[in-house]
């Protein structure tokens, strides 16, 4: 068995996953903490938020995301990516700046138009 504070809402639910049950999750305050914990013991993921260095801009660094999570195991790979990349000035919000990020399957983007 394993506990987990759930994230997905305020409420911080102190949940228990019992791996030999099929996954089976108790202390749930919604349906939400379910998927939550199967998900984490079975393929966490995150969505990464971060900056890149942007010329041209009135700021130096622009604010990025990924468009979906990425698995857990690949966050420092495509960290390290995302550390690599330099824009030029101008750019929208939601303008894709990386595809298939460490082919991940997910973009990287703008969160801010500079």
């Amino acid at each position: 068995m394993t506990e987990l504070i759930c994230i997905i809402c305020p409420r911080g639910c102190h949940l228990t996953v019992d791996e030999t049950n099929d996954y089976a999750v108790t202390g749930e305050g919604c349906r939400r903490g379910i998927a939550y914990g199967r998900a984490e013991l079975q393929n966490p993921t995150r969505v990464l938020t971060s900056t890149v260095s942007i010329s041209g801009a009135m700021y130096r660094r622009c604010p990025v995301k990924t468009s979906a999570p990425v698995p857990k195991a690949l966050v420092f790979e495509v960290m390290k990516e995302i550390g690599k990349i330099t824009l030029k000035s101008p750019v929208s919000r939601g303008q894709v700046i990386r595809k298939n990020i460490r082919g991940t399957g997910v973009d990287l983007i703008t969160t801010r138009a500079l």
